[in-house]
């Protein structure tokens, strides 16, 4: 069951000219997050390791006629080369009033074959990158003299999800990012919020894992009938970023159809 064809995105005034920063933009939850910056005009800068889907994503929210993406293929486990891409794209569109660290990577992976080394990995991708991101836009968002970073949690973890220990960890310390740096960013007016999507219908997410279990899945455990969609986790991502939402921060907002 699609949602109603009557629903309607909201519009937010304050987000037009901003300049957004979103980490893993190319694809999935983050190619919906960047078109819809783009739509509400905003100046939307992204990185991703996926160049071709990049590419396409730029080149079609150009011919839709909103404004063309800054972006930059970028490995995020590579520290360096990220806070680079941010200071780059910075100097071109001017300090980020908005950053969504939204990079990650939910590979099944089972207990038993965790080594030291692909724990670091995973760390790496799904944990790390969301800190020096932060620590890269900081500056800007002080010398703008507001700014809010919303960063992609999961629900999961807090379902019990079972085959990514890893990336259960990594997600669930999430909440202790945005919580452990709210005091200090909002003495700068910095808000940061953590949204936590639950089983969002990405491609990836389709052809991987969605069989007739997870069907049956879906219609156990949601509330609401319809899928979720990436655009579902967009709009409140849209809401956070905005003024409207000027007085949230240290909070986790769940979109997950009422699953958890």
């Amino acid at each position: 069951m699609n949602a109603p064809a009557f629903q309607k995105s909201a519009v937010f005034p304050s987000l037009r000219d901003r300049a957004v920063f979103i980490t893993g933009g190319g694809s999935g939850i983050g190619a919906a997050m960047v078109s819809a910056f783009a739509a509400q005009g905003a100046r939307v800068a992204f990185v991703d390791i996926a160049e071709e889907a990049s590419r396409a994503l730029a080149a079609q929210i150009a011919a839709a006629g909103h404004p063309a993406p800054w972006w930059r293929r970028c490995d995020v486990r590579d520290i360096a080369s990220l806070q680079g891409a941010i200071a780059d794209a910075a100097a071109e569109l001017g300090d980020f009033a908005v950053l969504v660290n939204n990079v990650a990577s939910d590979d099944r992976h089972s207990l038993a074959s965790v080594t030291p080394a692909y724990y670091d990995d995973r760390m790496a991708i799904n944990e790390r990158p969301a800190l020096f991101a932060i620590q890269s836009v900081v500056p800007g968002m002080q010398r703008l003299g507001f700014g809010s970073v919303v960063n992609l949690g999961s629900t999961g973890w807090r379902g019990k999800g079972s085959g990514y220990p890893c990336y259960a960890i990594a997600k669930s310390s999430v909440n202790g990012l945005t919580r452990g740096l709210a005091v200090d960013l909002g003495r700068d007016r910095i808000r940061i919020n953590t949204v936590s999507p639950g089983w969002v219908m990405t491609e990836r997410q389709v052809q991987l894992w969605l069989d007739d279990e997870g069907e049956q899945a879906l219609k156990r455990n949601q509330c609401l009938p319809d899928k979720l969609m990436p655009e579902d986790i967009a709009r409140m991502v849209l809401f956070l970023a905005s003024d409207d939402a000027a007085m949230c921060t240290a909070q986790e907002f769940t979109v997950d159809a009422g699953w958890v």
